[in-house]
């Protein structure tokens, strides 16, 4: 019996070697020093090299304070402050635990939004710099601290530029990526793209290092589906195996035979993974359990293979649980859609990179099998989404998302908030500065 229902990495390594800095940005190693209430008051007229320093403390301060998803109260409120010390923002909050802020410039023109996601993950930080989490279990290990300090970085400088834009910029902190199923579809659903014309967002990458920043139109990031299968056989005596239907043999021959869904059903040249990663059963050595619980996930990039893949998985189970005497149930909970980068604001984001970087630090982002779910914000508008480099090998920032000695080249923070502020800056007409 199928049930379906509806409700995240890093990429292979880039090998291009960091390109050189620029923009007034050294080399050196930014030290370590614990941050706690960052209230530095900013200039009249922030840019991006002087607010640098700045955007850095803002990111340790959220790594020392990370909170789950859908409860990032501290985290919305600290930013929802750091917000309200600028000049003329329109601040509200579109769900508990996220922040929208309008820049509304009061000339006629186009609306860009751009996204932060600003969620943590339950891991226990396994760092030694000075600002790692206080918050035991609860780690910033994917990089949406830097996130959200990069747009900080962002808004502060393209409020202070107010009287040389056009249109809106939207700054949207949201809650819940993590997590299905997800923030984005909440503040979809409560109008924060309406009247957008386009949306932007970056994750800050570690498979790609510091000096570069990758921008790909199309596919960029896979649809991530939950895959659950109860094996359901009859236990009984370890030593007497004829007189039972074993669950555990069954589950290892399903295991197996699904490897078969994507190696020999699926078209070569269409990307998708069928893994399983979690398998509970039994209790003792010499019992046979009466049922054995699989969980796995499915990463596509078609819809139409998204849409059909699901059917393929049931008739092996079906034909192998059958074959044994066996039964099963089969549960895939829908999650995250594909990440579809738009032409067009990929083609602004490659102007941004080349304007406020130089063309040597653009390239081709590499498509990858996480998920994500800015993809909800492309559902509602044309958007696109890149990464920004952050691995640094020298200094050993080499571990990959979702792991507990996750870190990032702080002076990709930079990188990101002049990549915003230069597409906003295309966006809406203004003279770039």
């Amino acid at each position: 019996m199928t049930r379906l229902i509806h409700g995240c990495g890093a990429a292979p390594v880039h090998d291009r070697a960091p390109n050189a800095l620029s923009r007034g940005l050294s080399g050196e190693h930014i030290p370590d020093r614990p941050v706690t209430e960052p209230m530095t008051a900013l200039e009249p007229r922030p840019t991006a090299e002087s607010i640098r320093e700045q955007v850095i403390d803002w990111r340790r301060y959220l790594h020392q304070h990370p909170e789950l998803s859908f409860h990032e109260e501290r985290t919305s409120r600290f930013i929802a402050d750091r917000l309200a010390e600028l000049d003329g923002l329109e601040i509200t909050r579109p769900t508990p635990t996220s922040v929208l802020a309008r820049l509304v410039t009061g000339r006629p023109g186009r609306v860009l939004a751009i996204r932060a996601d600003i969620d943590a993950l339950p891991i226990a930080e396994k760092n030694t710099h000075d600002f790692i989490s206080t918050s035991p279990g609860v780690m910033h290990a994917c990089g949406h601290d830097g996130h959200a300090a990069m747009l900080l970085g962002a808004a502060a400088i393209l409020t202070s530029m107010r009287d040389e834009l056009t249109g809106e910029v939207r700054f949207i902190f949201q809650h819940a990526e993590e997590l299905l199923p997800g923030g984005a579809q909440e503040l979809v659903k409560a109008g924060v793209l309406d009247g957008v014309d386009a949306v932007i967002g970056a994750h800050l990458w570690l498979d790609l290092p510091f000096g570069a920043v990758g921008v790909k139109t199309g596919e960029l990031m896979a649809a991530a589906d939950t895959l659950r299968i109860t094996i359901l056989g009859s236990g009984g005596h370890a030593a007497t195996p004829h007189q039972t239907v074993d669950t555990i043999a069954v589950a290892a021959q399903v295991i197996t035979n699904l490897q078969h869904v994507v190696a020999r059903n699926v078209d070569p040249l269409a990307p998708a993974v069928v893994t399983i990663a979690r398998i509970a059963g039994g209790t003792t050595h010499n019992v046979i359990p009466g049922s054995v619980e699989l969980e796995g996930t499915i990463r596509t990039f078609n819809p139409r293979l998204r849409d059909s893949i699901g059917g393929i998985i049931e008739r092996v189970i079906a034909g192998v649980t059958q074959a044994h005497g066996a039964r099963y149930t089969l549960e895939i909970e829908r999650g995250y859609a594909a990440v579809n980068n738009e032409e067009a604001t990929c083609d602004l984001l490659r102007r941004a990179v080349t304007t406020a970087l130089g063309p040597d630090v653009l390239v081709d982002a590499t498509p990858f099998m996480g998920a994500e779910d800015f993809s909800a914000y492309q559902k509602a508008k044309p958007g696109s989404f890149f990464f920004v480099g952050a691995r640094n090998e020298e200094r050993g920032i080499v571990h990959p998302h979702h792991h507990e000695r996750f870190d990032i080249d702080e002076r990709a923070l930079d990188y990101g908030t002049r990549t915003f502020v230069a597409a906003a800056i295309d966006f809406l007409g203004a003279k770039h500065q």
